[in-house]
Parts: C-alpha cells; sequence; structure tokens
C-alpha cells in the first residue's frame, strides 16, 4: 500500500468579490482549486509537486497535512485520514512554509526548539542528539541564542527546517523553501535534504518554482494546472517534451560583432553583451554555440533553460487550458 494515498480531491473556496459601489452586499464566487485530483507516493520518494500559483498545491499540502478538509475525495497518509486523526498524525508529519514560520518571534530559536521538544513530547535524551546533528548539519551553531526576528532569511530557513524536524518525522512537506535564499543558502539546503532523504528515508513532497531545486532533488515530478493533475513522471520525460526554449548570453572581449546565427534565433543587445533566445527544436543548441565561439574569444557565456512556469505554460497551450 502506497504511504500517501490520493483519490479524486476536490476542494472549493468561496471568495467574496470587492462591494461594488451600488451595491448592499459583496458578490460571491466559487474557486475550485483542487478537480478530482489522483496520486500515490511511497514511502522514502523524493517527490516535486509543482505548478504556477494558483494550481492547488499549497491546497493539496493543507489537506494532507490535515489543516483543510476536503469536499470530496480520499486521502490517507500512513493509513490515516489528515484532517480526521489529526492529533496524531502530525506527530509524524513535518511542514516547512517559505512564507511562515513556526518558530517564535522574540525568543532565541533554541528556546522554540525546546517549546517544540514540549508539544511534540520528545524525550530529553532523544531530543537533544538529535538537536545536535542538526545543528551541525545546518550550521546552526553560532545562532542559537539569537531571536528569529533578528536572522537573515538563509539562517531563518535552516532553523525552521530544524524545527520541522527535530520529532524525526516521517514526511516532510516544503512549500517554497528556498524561496528568497543566495545561491550558497539554496546549495547548502538542497545538499542537507538529499542527506535526510538517504539517511533517515525520510518522504519528501515539495513545491516550488525554482527549476533548479526540482532538477537537483527530485526524480519524479508531478505538475497541477487550474486544479487538475497534468503530469507524473520523471523529470527527464517532462523537460524533453516541454522543454523547448534556451536563452544564451553572451559577452565577448573586445567588440566582436555577433555571427548570423540561424533562423528562429531572436538576439537582442544586452548591455556589453547579447542576449539570445531560440527553440532546440528548431535550432540544435551545438550549432548556436559552434558559431558563437567563432565569432571571437568569449569572456562570459551561460545558457540556461526556461523556468517552470515557461513549461507550464507550452503544457496549458499543448491542452488548450
Amino acid at each position: 500500500m502506497p504511504y500517501i494515498a490520493v483519490e479524486n480531491l476536490t476542494k472549493t473556496f468561496t471568495v467574496r468579490k470587492k462591494r461594488e459601489k451600488w451595491r448592499l452586499l459583496r458578490e460571491k464566487t466559487a474557486v475550485q482549486a483542487l478537480k478530482g485530483v489522483s496520486f500515490s507516493v511511497e514511502r522514502g520518494e523524493l517527490v516535486g509537486y509543482i505548478g504556477p500559483n494558483g494550481a492547488g498545491k499549497s491546497t493539496t499540502v493543507k489537506i494532507l497535512s490535515g489543516i483543510l478538509t476536503p469536499d470530496g475525495g480520499q486521502a490517507l497518509v500512513g493509513g490515516m485520514v489528515p484532517w480526521q486523526q489529526r492529533a496524531e498524525h502530525v506527530r509524524r508529519i513535518g511542514v516547512v512554509f517559505g512564507q511562515r514560520s513556526q518558530l517564535w518571534w522574540d525568543v532565541p530559536i533554541a528556546d522554540s526548539f525546546s517549546l517544540l521538544r514540549d508539544i511534540y513530547r520528545v524525550p530529553a535524551a532523544q531530543h537533544e542528539k538529535r538537536l545536535k546533528e542538526l545543528t551541525e548539519a545546518l550550521d546552526l551553531g553560532g545562532i542559537l541564542r539569537t531571536p528569529l526576528r533578528l536572522l537573515s532569511l538563509g539562517q531563518r530557513m535552516r532553523a525552521e527546517l530544524c524545527g520541522s524536524l527535530l520529532h524525526s518525522p516521517e514526511l516532510l512537506f516544503l512549500d517554497e523553501p528556498t524561496i528568497g535564499l543566495d545561491a550558497v543558502s539554496k546549495l547548502a539546503l538542497r545538499e542537507f535534504l538529499q542527506r535526510e532523504n538517504r539517511q533517515y528515508g525520510t518522504t519528501i513532497l515539495l513545491t516550488t518554482h525554482d527549476m533548479e531545486d526540482i532538477a537537483a532533488l527530485c526524480p519524479r515530478v508531478m505538475v497541477l494546472g487550474h486544479g487538475s493533475k497534468l503530469f507524473d513522471g520523471r523529470l527527464p520525460d517532462l523537460l524533453a517534451r516541454y522543454d523547448t526554449q534556451r536563452v544564451i548570453t553572451v559577452q565577448y572581449d573586445g567588440d566582436a560583432p555577433l555571427p548570423p546565427l540561424p533562423a528562429g534565433c531572436v538576439c537582442a543587445r544586452e548591455g556589453a553583451g547579447y542576449h539570445i533566445v531560440y527553440s532546440t527544436q528548431a535550432v540544435p543548441t551545438a550549432q548556436v554555440l559552434s558559431l558563437l565561439q567563432g565569432a571571437g574569444p568569449i569572456r562570459e557565456l551561460t545558457a540556461q533553460p526556461q523556468n517552470i512556469d515557461h513549461l507550464i505554460a507550452a503544457m496549458y497551450r499543448e491542452m488548450d487550458l
């Protein structure tokens, strides 16, 4: 039996529109956040759950963590119905929301960790051992006596992650955990999550807009759009089908002119260099790079895939959504 089993999950919210001047009451409208979503996740999997804003990702996480009750469908996490057996369920899960905090704002994070130990009723010896392990892995030793409000964003996210893992949960929900982090903090966070998944078999469901997070962490990806599941499979399969656009920026030593490029390449001057956009289906990347290298000594060159929003937009166009 899968560790997470979701079948035909539905959820609708009632939204009140801004009251018009000539109306006495505000008009209501129904927004269907989830439209019969079904999937399963095995114990120990690390799955990316992606999609544009408003797709239903956070709604799914809140239902599976027991915060929301769905309008229809079924969901089991470790054999439990999250919203019906919430007290027992939350002891086995951890949740990190990138824009919300579970730690106390004005007290040292060590005191927040002590409060979480009492909330989850973790034995003192077990808590101390786990706290030491997480403190070393997340490099929190120098800030344990610092209030959360005085920490940088990267330090705050590491502290939030530590707080979510102190009780050794079986399942970890990560909702935009790297939002706003610098490159060094992102790399450190990714390495830690990979180690936690391998060492303890922690099941992780990651929602993010950062394609690099998905590529580095998630062998499997589920894509949600307009409340429906659009894709469920391996990341390379998703990229092969929809990741068809590349962006290259190049800057030459001196003032070398940009060489003639194949039809389908859109070029623009960008400061001291050039910005080139093209479709990999129409123009091979190797051909573009060869032409650019032949024009003169290159000072700097970067080639980037499109981000998740572009991938989702391509899926929408293909599916006429």
